[in-house]
């Protein structure tokens, strides 16, 4: 069965958006995985198909219902991981998103205005999970990236079986610097050993400047690698 994404949101109109397209749009016409869209506001019980409220013990904006929310996540039987789109979430990483890539799927809640009753989470067992440490207007756009870095994962979706191998984060590193003709590009040329045809030259390249970019550009990686590979 192909992957499942299901996406509740009070702005449906808004996917697929960037997952029709290019890669994740392709296999989504393929038929590789599946993307289904929940109006959250369809569960809503009143006239105004209201979906927010003040929140409890004052303050700015509004907060999502627990009742409204939950009964569009019930509408969902099945045992995917459920998800919250939220900046206050665990950081999504490389590793998450291959563990995710390989589960059936996952639902996704993208949450709006202050944020979403407490009480839902808890009971609903919703796993908060943050795409950066900044804050969106809501949580779709987050959802469409989490969405596209699953699905690029899944069989026959990438061209080659190794495309995803070297990449950043793939081995604890972020990604070497790649060129391409021409070989001289406003005085600059693609460095030499690229051209040698000694495959065991460029793969040491290739490593020292990954190793290169990732200290200079994240030490949090690069502590972490440094540290797997002392282990």
């Amino acid at each position: 069965m192909p992957w499942r994404g299901s996406v509740l949101t009070i702005f449906p109109e808004m996917f697929p958006g960037p997952l029709g397209a290019s890669l994740a749009g392709k296999a989504l016409g393929a038929g590789l995985w599946w993307l289904e869209i929940i109006d959250i506001r369809a569960h809503a019980v009143d006239r105004h198909r209201s979906v927010d409220d003040t929140p409890a013990g004052g303050g700015p904006g509004m907060v999502m219902k627990a009742d409204v929310l939950a009964r569009a996540i019930d509408a969902i039987a099945d045992d995917r991981p459920r998800l919250l789109m939220s900046p206050r979430g665990i950081p999504l990483t490389q590793d998450r998103v291959a563990w995710l890539a390989s589960q059936p799927g996952a639902v996704i809640v993208c949450g709006r205005f202050e944020g979403v009753d407490e009480r839902v989470i808890a009971a609903r067992g919703l796993e908060e999970v943050s795409v950066g440490d900044y804050v969106l207007s809501g949580g779709e756009i987050a959802a469409m990236a989490l969405i596209d870095a699953c699905v690029r994962l899944l069989p026959g979706v990438m061209g080659k079986e190794t495309s995803g191998v070297e990449e950043s984060f793939a081995q604890g590193l972020l990604e070497y610097p790649q060129y391409t003709r021409p070989q001289v590009w406003e005085g600059q040329a693609i460095p030499d050993v690229l051209l040698s045809g000694d495959h065991a030259r460029i793969a040491a390249f290739r490593r020292a400047e990954a190793e290169r970019l990732t200290r200079e550009r994240r030490p949090d990686l690069w502590a972490r690698y440094t540290g797997r590979r002392n282990e």
